[in-house]
């Protein structure tokens, strides 16, 4: 099987390429510099050219607070090119995997969102990754949407390379304590992507790591985990103005997973660990 991957220099892309290579699947990787996915001639001619079995769409515009102020940027990178490589897929008649966010959501409650419940997105972000979602669904049957929520991993910047780098500085930080959800790590999550894909079980899918937290219990066990001493102070979100609305309710029912017969990734604790250690041999803490 070979499976065409966007984004591959991003967090996901990479470890998606990777976990392919460890299975002895063939995959072509490529990110802006090989495909701009707004420009649908180029989409067009290089998924063409590749002539995969499937598409794994990792790309996306995932700076929140500057999509406030660069909506069209934002609308053509996570809408229209999302639209451009469904188009491709419908042509091709091959499966789509395309990858969506908790911000697809209002935010607002306390019990965890079902893949089928209304989409309501607080901000720029938000509305343009719902608008992927509907571009999807309204141009292929054979799809995945899945939805993560806090990501991290290896290849880019994250919440856990953020606390680490000002861990460094600082002795004493606030951290948001009215958020929850549950934290992404790509190497897990590119393993049930590949399992996806090799299957025809379409439909949308919660997939975050067990468990829940705030930022600021993400942040605490962090710094637990890293053996580090820093005072962490809890704070509301309002008290952390960001040009972006945040959702206060990121909890995301897996169950459907569960149903499908996919392995539930593991607890967002056993995955921090396995990250911070995966860093440490890297020498990046």
């Amino acid at each position: 099987m070979k499976v065409f991957v966007t984004g591959v220099r991003g967090q996901l892309g990479y470890d998606v390429v990777n976990e392919l290579k460890k299975r002895g699947m063939e995959s072509v990787g490529v990110d802006i510099q090989e495909m701009d996915i707004t420009d649908a001639a180029s989409v067009e001619r290089v998924i063409g050219q590749a002539a995969p079995d499937a598409v794994i769409h990792c790309a996306a515009y995932t700076a929140v607070d500057a999509a406030e102020e660069n909506r069209e940027l934002c609308r053509r990178v996570n809408r229209d090119g999302t639209q451009y490589i469904a188009n491709v897929c419908r042509d091709l008649d091959i499966p789509m995997i395309y990858i969506s966010t908790d911000y697809v959501f209002g935010g607002q409650g306390v019990r965890p969102w079902e893949p089928e419940d209304p989409r309501d997105p607080l901000n720029v972000y938000g509305q343009t990754k719902y608008e992927g979602e509907l571009a999807v669904q309204n141009t292929l049957k054979k799809y995945f949407i899945v939805r993560i929520a806090w990501v991290f991993g290896l290849n880019g910047k994250n919440f856990v390379k953020t606390m680490l780098n000002l861990a460094r500085k600082n002795s004493r930080l606030t951290v948001v304590n009215d958020q929850f959800g549950s934290p992404t790590y790509t190497y897990d999550l590119a393993r049930l992507l590949v399992d996806m894909i090799q299957t025809d079980k379409y439909g949308v899918y919660h997939a975050t790591n067990e468990g829940i937290c705030t930022w600021y219990e993400f942040a605490c066990e962090i710094f637990r985990q890293a053996g580090l001493q820093v005072q962490v102070d809890p704070v509301s979100a309002d008290q952390y103005p960001a040009k972006a609305k945040r959702p206060f309710n990121s909890r995301m029912s897996k169950e459907k997973l569960t149903a499908a017969g996919f392995e539930r990734l593991p607890s967002w604790q056993d995955a921090l660990g396995r990250y911070l250690k995966a860093l440490a041999e890297r020498g990046e803490i």
